[in-house]
């Protein structure tokens, strides 16, 4: 055994029945995903919308969040690696789920709050509550993951509560991405949504949201050890570097950020491109069909092929669909809605296998190093999360601004061309990219000394 040992896993402590803890991370990942997907999917909408913010200030916005997000996303491993430090009585993941739920829901809240200022102040106030909530985000998100490798042993149950998880995910995506805009819009009391109706609207949401999230840290049992020696940030680090799987599916994951983009930016795309922004209740649906269907058949998948191969053809596939759709144009409403929901097919495939690779690579390390760290390792997942929505905010806000589109502005043909390669030849080239380290994803590989 290394002499970087940490913590040899012993037998489980009573307590809730697999069952119990399956069926609360997947209503806590139910939870917490409402409130990411309405800040990831309506929170441009809403600034530039309600809040008023010009073109100019979008760029702004935009070079806030992939700035955040990235600064966020570097702070993952270390907030994985302070996970992997902890000792308390209830573990090392369930704290941090229990006491970040309050500040997260309010927050959230307050993104959707901006107060009547000149535009400097709003940008101002906007990069503060932005920069915490990323912060605060990645404490609760971080230990959610972390305790699903822990909790459940066996990989093939394990691979089954992560597809769960992903579809819960998809619902309530759903539900967030086609509720929001009606919940906002009943809670402006008055003919018109209004900024005030969303911001009643989302502290609303992100409290419900924050209550199921807590349940993993009530129900959820982490696996048992006995520490052997101190774990250090330089263990934890070298570690992390030294698990070749990993970083293939860390690497793999962020050069596809495109599949991404569709979620960040599609709802104002279809306020540019149709003028209506309830035509995005149809998009996100199909989006989610798609997501919930694939989520549900890839642990099925699973059995007749590996993990790599399933990856690198579901990526491959996506490249085909986008650059189709590319050609096909949006036009045809009932076709592009088709494409969406294809696309949503591969993309839930590979959130349920990404994080299967990741959950196998951590025990891969543990049978040949002796240390098990779930927090570090996971964040790797988080981390490639957040770069991805930052890169797609950032390239769909790029291609919003090459446009010239701002609210109130006449909409040409070209604007809207623009904008929608950004939302699918973007996409096409982050997949083919996204296919090359996963061909060189394999177990028991580990970096030289």
């Amino acid at each position: 055994m290394s002499a970087e040992t940490a913590a040899v896993p012993t037998d489980r402590p009573a307590g809730p029945s697999t069952r119990t803890q399956h069926v609360a991370i997947v209503i806590a990942g139910f939870g917490q995903n409402v409130i990411l997907t309405t800040v990831t999917t309506f929170v441009l909408l809403y600034l530039s919308q309600y809040a008023g913010i010009s073109t100019a200030g979008l760029a702004v916005v935009t070079t806030i969040i992939t700035a955040a997000k990235i600064l966020d996303a570097v702070s993952d491993p270390v907030m994985g690696s302070i996970i992997d430090m902890t000792r308390t009585r209830l573990g090392k993941l369930r704290p941090y789920i229990l006491f970040s739920a309050l500040p997260v829901a309010v927050l959230s809240g307050l993104l959707f709050s901006v107060p009547d200022l000149p535009e400097a102040g709003q940008l101002l106030y906007f990069a503060i509550v932005y920069l915490v909530w990323g912060v605060l985000y990645t404490v609760c998100d971080v230990p959610l993951w972390g305790l699903i490798g822990s909790a459940f042993e066996e990989p093939a149950q394990r691979t089954r509560v992560i597809a769960n998880v992903r579809v819960f995910g998809s619902i309530s995506l759903g539900l967030a991405t086609l509720g929001m805009p009606w919940l906002a819009h009943a809670l402006s009391f008055g003919p018109k949504t209004t900024g005030a109706g969303w911001s009643i609207a989302v502290f609303s949401t992100s409290i419900v949201g924050m209550v199921l999230y807590v349940l993993a840290g009530v129900f959820g049992r982490e696996r048992r050890t006995t520490a052997q020696t101190r774990l250090t940030f330089t263990g934890l680090f070298r570690a992390l570097f030294r698990n070749r799987p990993l970083l293939m599916v860390l690497l793999g994951s962020v050069l596809g950020f495109g599949r991404y983009i569709v979620q960040a930016g599609g709802a104002l795309f279809v306020v540019i491109a149709y003028n209506s922004e309830g035509l995005f209740t149809i998009v996100g649906a199909a989006i989610i069909a798609g997501l919930v269907i694939a989520s549900f058949a890839t642990p099925f998948l699973l059995r007749l092929m590996k993990p790599r191969t399933l990856v690198v053809g579901s990526s491959l596939v996506g490249t085909a669909l986008y650059i189709a759709m590319w050609f096909v144009g949006y036009r045809s409403i009932p076709v592009l809605i088709v494409f969406i929901f294809l696309t949503g097919l591969t993309l839930g495939v590979f959130g349920v296998v990404q994080t299967t690779m990741i959950a196998d690579a951590v025990d891969d390390a543990e049978r040949r190093t002796g240390m098990r760290n779930d927090g570090i390792s996971f964040a790797t997942l988080t981390f490639s999360a957040k770069i991805m929505n930052a890169l797609s905010v950032l390239v769909f806000g790029l291609f919003i601004v090459l446009a010239g589109y701002e609210k109130g502005v006449h909409v040409t043909a070209t604007m809207q061309s623009i904008v929608y390669a950004g939302i699918t030849l973007v996409p096409a080239v982050s997949c083919v990219l996204s296919a090359i380290p996963f061909l060189f994803y394999r177990l028991g590989s580990t970096r030289p000394s």
